[in-house]
């Protein structure tokens, strides 16, 4: 039988600063983690959303019904809708005030729609700046529970006269936990953040591309009423 002693004794018989260092890593972890199941929920939801949007308007139906749908959701229209809502909404009050030429509507509609889009990127993006700093952070903060464990470790030899393998192999171990755990900690969290920055990229120039296509038919109608 093995008396080689178990991961949980190494942390257990481990100092104060590497159990710091490690303690932690596992709260940089489940912060994480909690970061990357919502931050997956939200994109999913999002990316349905604007689908379903997308087909429903370019279905040919009457904008000003759905707007007011949107509308009777009182704020509550995020992603695509809540761009369609802040466009059409500034559109319907400039073009009732007298003396508004085409161009000032579209522009006045292009930066209503732009404001949206600000907002709901940064809420796309909100955490996401967590799992960069857990993810390039991590590595850095175990490595220095490693580096401050095998100090430990050779200290200890200081009052021995014949120093083996099997003295120093325990505090070895124990510090390259601290390594292990800030891999643990920071792989997820660089990987999630790759994913969902590129998801978000995504999102944004679809969000671009919709403006372009409703400021479009924004300014044909536009430009109809005042021939």
């Amino acid at each position: 039988m093995s008396d080689q002693p178990s991961i949980l004794q190494l942390i257990l018989d481990a100092s104060l600063i590497v159990q710091a260092v490690l303690l932690l890593l596992l709260g940089a972890s489940v912060v994480s983690w909690a970061i990357i199941v919502r931050k997956r929920r939200l994109l999913r939801a999002t990316q349905a959303e604007a689908a379903r949007f997308e087909a429903v308007f370019w279905s040919g139906g009457d904008l000003g019904a759905l707007y007011r749908g949107i509308e009777a959701k009182a704020g509550t229209a995020t992603g695509m809708e809540g761009i369609f809502e802040a466009g059409f909404g500034e559109f319907s009050r400039l073009r009732t005030q007298p003396g508004t030429v085409p161009a000032q509507v579209l522009e006045g509609v292009q930066r209503a729609m732009r404001v949206a889009q600000l907002r709901e990127i940064d809420r796309l993006e909100e955490s996401l700046a967590t799992l960069a700093t857990v993810g390039s952070t991590s590595p850095y903060v175990g490595l220095f529970g490693t580096v401050w464990g095998i100090m430990g470790a050779f200290r200890g030899l200081g009052n021995v006269q014949q120093a083996t393998l099997a003295m120093v192999a325990p505090g070895i171990s124990e510090a390259l936990i601290a390594t292990a755990m800030g891999l643990f900690a920071a792989i997820p969290a660089v990987v999630a953040y790759n994913r969902y920055a590129d998801q978000v990229s995504r999102l944004e120039l679809r969000y671009d591309t919709f403006m372009e296509e409703f400021s479009t038919l924004l300014q044909r109608h536009a430009a109809s009423r005042s021939s």
